[in-house]
């Protein structure tokens, strides 16, 4: 079972095949924000990896890094968990201004 650290944060068991923004907001008890619903559209779920990161990434994650010039961070809505991550939450609800964090992405990778 995949072990997920947030900073700052306990250290949980994840389910294998589990979205990271889910793990993180559900299983970590982290105020991540998800404003587009987890369909790689907005960036607000964006993390920065300490250890762990995978090598792969979806096209939309790709893409929506590329068209905002970002670098050195991930979208959590676009990876799965199947190893031990290490990650900082780069944008929370806490101190946002938002009145929620978004809609809760689907249990499977959108787009």
């Amino acid at each position: 079972m995949p072990k997920l650290t947030v900073e700052g944060f306990p250290t949980v068991d994840i389910e294998p095949g589990k979205r990271l923004v889910l793990a993180i907001k559900e299983d970590s008890g982290v105020d991540i924000l998800h404003a587009c619903g987890g369909n790689a559209r907005c960036t607000t779920c964006r993390v920065e990896f300490l250890a762990g990161e995978p090598s792969s990434m979806t096209p939309a994650e790709k893409t929506k890094l590329e068209e905002r010039n970002l670098s050195g961070v991930r979208l959590s809505c676009q990876i799965t968990c199947d190893q031990d991550m290490t990650v900082r939450a780069i944008s929370r609800l806490a101190g946002s201004g938002r009145p929620d964090p978004g809609k809760t992405p689907e249990p499977t990778i959108q787009p």
